[in-house]
């Protein structure tokens, strides 16, 4: 049956290539949030592991709202592995940063995921697609939060050596 909800065919694939983007972006980030929840180490463990923890059931919830959305509009949710990594534009990170380096790493994936969803809600605005322009307005509202919750841990280590502050921090404090 055809799709008849006032949105062309074409713009409809054109926000959900968008979408679908959003979609693999949102996936790599949260893969990388709880990998570093896993694997964050130092005297900020127990703060990181439970704001990693909270970022990343958020996006693990978004990623059904975003492909229901894409579903929506009559195209295929992107779901694989590799689909994600070929739409991504975030690096996925198989060594173990410190975690300095892990902040460092999701205040860029929160952004990164933000400018997403901004290029898809063009698209959506342009179209007359009110209720992607809304997920996308929400999805913009949380990861700029994200990334400025993520960037303020990193705003007191200018003065301290180079290399992981954390650990700098608590070399200082044993001696």
């Amino acid at each position: 049956m055809d799709i008849d909800i006032g949105i062309s065919g074409k713009d409809r694939e054109h926000i959900a290539e968008g979408l679908s983007k959003l979609l693999a972006d949102s996936f790599v980030l949260y893969l990388k949030t709880h990998n570093f929840h896993w694997n964050v180490t130092g005297p900020m463990f127990p703060a990181l592991h439970g704001l990693f923890m909270t970022q990343y059931t958020e996006l693990w919830n978004a990623l059904d709202l975003i492909a229901e959305r894409i579903r929506s509009l009559g195209h295929p949710a992107p779901g694989s592995h590799k689909r994600y990594l070929e739409l991504a534009s975030i690096e996925e990170e198989d060594g173990q940063p410190t975690a300095t380096e892990m902040i460092r790493q999701l205040v860029s994936g929160q952004e990164a995921v933000a400018r997403t969803a901004r290029m898809a809600f063009k698209v959506a605005a342009a179209a007359d697609d009110q209720p992607t322009a809304d997920l996308l307005t929400q999805r913009m509202e949380v990861h700029e939060k994200n990334a400025w919750m993520l960037r303020v841990l990193l705003e007191d280590t200018a003065a301290l050596p180079a290399g992981d502050p954390y650990k700098a921090a608590k070399t200082k404090k044993s001696k």
